[in-house]
């Protein structure tokens, strides 16, 4: 068989998408398959691959790109994977199977990026009906798409995430500088600095900490700034010296932070799986997580719960984890047992077999 990804993402995006993509192409390199790949891409990501991988890149800005991406590969591919957008799929004469990552976009009230919430809004129910099946990385976002596009029922399969190799390699590369500066007890949180990440409650909710364990435990942010960042940003600003902001870091330095940090606090409004929960978990981190979206799916028995949208919910946790090392240290085991069950080779062989299924039938359709 041979199978088209887009791959943009590999090279283009740090984290989200970019993750995914990198995470896939490096678990399908060491499956011991005859199927061939081929890359669609603006420019190649150098991950190692053998020469079962092929690149096929073109510089042209979207909404071109995905047209002349499907035209390739309705020449040269079996089947095709749409790893970062639904509109590619508009064009395929080869089976597309898109990836649906969360259904963020349609909810006004986690204030998504206007121009993606736009262009999802558009493309992703024509991308159902056009799809041979479709990839759900979580149940949440399965059941979220199927309720919002009932058409997708019977064709959407749930692939769950695993934690990225170069977080979860057990000789991870030596970590920066940088977390020298940082004090033995931090609490860490992880991601972009955008609404859904609701990092002013959480920070609301670290300021009603008593001024004792404010100081003892200073509050260390580690992501880029997305969009509508202005209040996030106030707010973070009026902790002073009883915040740290590191901006985008590195894997080896992410993977230290987590095995470092005294608790992993995040309170999303909503997620389609929520990687850093994963990450945090298997470095062995006491981590705070919601009560919503996917992240049950990920945290399990494993994690503490709360409200995200109840200040006194998140502080209570906070409270009582930074205060109490036996639990977290019952929460760090149970942390590190429950990851192992996520898996990226896993992800990979789920999602072969949807790709391999959709070849199958069009080509038991032919006459």
């Amino acid at each position: 068989m041979i199978v088209g990804i887009d791959a943009r993402a590999a090279a283009e995006e740090p984290a989200g998408r970019g993750r995914y993509v990198r995470e896939l192409l490096r678990a399908l390199a060491r499956r011991d398959d005859r199927h061939r790949y081929v890359l669609y891409a603006r420019e190649p990501w150098d991950g190692g691959l053998d020469r079962r991988f092929s690149w096929r890149l073109s510089r042209a800005r979207d909404p071109a790109w995905n047209l002349v991406a499907a035209r390739a590969a309705n020449r040269e591919c079996d089947v095709f994977l749409s790893s970062n957008s639904y509109l590619t799929t508009w064009f395929l004469r080869v089976p597309g199977v898109p990836v649906v990552y969360d259904l963020v976009t349609f909810d006004r009230s986690m204030r998504p990026s206007r121009r993606s919430a736009l262009i999802e809004r558009v493309t992703l129910g024509l991308g159902v009906r056009r799809s041979a099946a479709l990839v759900a990385i979580s149940q949440s976002t399965a059941d979220a798409l199927v309720a919002r596009f009932p058409s997708a029922a019977g064709r959407v399969e749930v692939t769950l995430l695993g934690v990225p190799e170069t977080i979860a390699s057990g000789n991870p590369a030596p970590p920066s500088r940088l977390l020298d500066e940082l004090p033995a007890s931090f609490v860490l949180a992880v991601g972009t600095l955008e609404p859904r990440k609701n990092v002013p409650r959480l920070v609301a909710a670290y300021t009603s900490l008593p001024e004792q364990l404010q100081a003892q435990c200073p509050l260390v942010v580690a992501g880029r700034v997305g969009w509508e960042a202005g209040e996030t940003m106030r707010m973070l600003a009026s902790l002073r010296d009883r915040c740290r902001l590191l901006g985008f870091v590195p894997d080896a330095d992410l993977a230290a932070l987590y095995r470092r940090c005294t608790v992993f606090c995040y309170p999303s409004l909503g997620e389609g799986f929520g990687l850093p929960v994963l990450e945090a978990m298997h470095a062995g981190a006491a981590v705070i997580t919601s009560d919503r979206s996917s992240l049950p799916e990920v945290g399990g028995d494993a994690v503490a719960y709360v409200d995200p949208e109840n200040t006194a919910s998140i502080a209570r946790a906070l409270e009582r984890l930074v205060r109490d090392p036996a639990r977290r240290a019952e929460l760090s085991e149970r942390a590190r047992m429950r990851a192992r069950a996520f898996d990226w080779a896993d992800t990979a062989a789920r999602t072969l077999v949807v790709l391999e299924s959709a070849a199958a039938r069009r080509a038991t359709a032919r006459p």
